[in-house]
C-alpha cells in the first residue's frame, strides 16, 4: 500500500526538479535562500537589540552600534551568494 504512494511522490519530485531546471531557477535559488536567512537574522538582531535596550536604557548607544555591525555581517552573506552565483 505504501509503495505506490512513494513511487508517485518520487515521480512528483523528479517532475518538479525538471520543471525548475527548464525554467532556469536553479542558479538563483541559493541567492533567495541566503536573502531569506539574512532577513530573518537581521530581524532577530533588531528584536534582541530592542529587548536589550528595554532592559538597560543606559547602554542604548553601545547596543545600537553592535546591532548595526552584526546586521551588516548578516547581510554580507547575501553578497557572498550573489558573487558565487555563476
Amino acid at each position: 500500500m505504501l509503495t505506490p504512494i512513494l513511487a508517485a511522490a518520487a515521480d512528483a519530485v523528479v517532475t518538479t526538479a525538471n520543471t525548475i531546471q527548464n525554467v532556469g531557477m536553479t542558479g538563483s535559488l541559493h541567492i533567495g535562500l541566503a536573502a531569506v536567512g539574512s532577513a530573518i537574522g537581521v530581524g532577530i538582531i533588531g528584536m534582541k537589540a530592542a529587548e536589550a535596550t528595554g532592559r538597560n536604557p543606559g547602554a542604548a548607544g553601545a547596543i545600537r552600534n553592535q546591532a548595526i555591525i552584526f546586521a551588516a555581517l548578516a547581510e554580507g552573506v547575501v553578497f557572498f551568494a550573489i558573487f558565487l552565483a555563476k
